[in-house]
């Protein structure tokens, strides 16, 4: 199992989408909010994900062609 942490930035057409939802069921995708922040109209989700490599490869490809910018994280973001 591969681990990665990223930053997740919602643009407005978004907000209201169960995005982290479908990351999870629809890819198998283990997911940890580290840290969130949801307006309504913006958002953004710090999360840890967990899964095979390809699995959070295709994940993140979707993610990005959903339109949702994905950011790596490398270091720990609890503050």
């Amino acid at each position: 199992m591969a681990r990665t942490r990223v930053q997740l930035t919602f643009p407005p057409s978004l907000i209201q989408e169960p995005i982290v939802y479908r990351l999870v069921k629809d890819f198998d995708i283990v997911i940890n909010i580290r840290r969130a922040d949801v307006k309504a109209d913006c958002g953004w989700v710090i999360l840890e994900m967990e899964a095979g490599e390809d699995t959070l490869a295709r994940g993140v490809a979707w993610l990005k062609g959903k339109g949702v910018q994905v950011d790596p994280i490398e270091s720990d973001v609890i503050a």
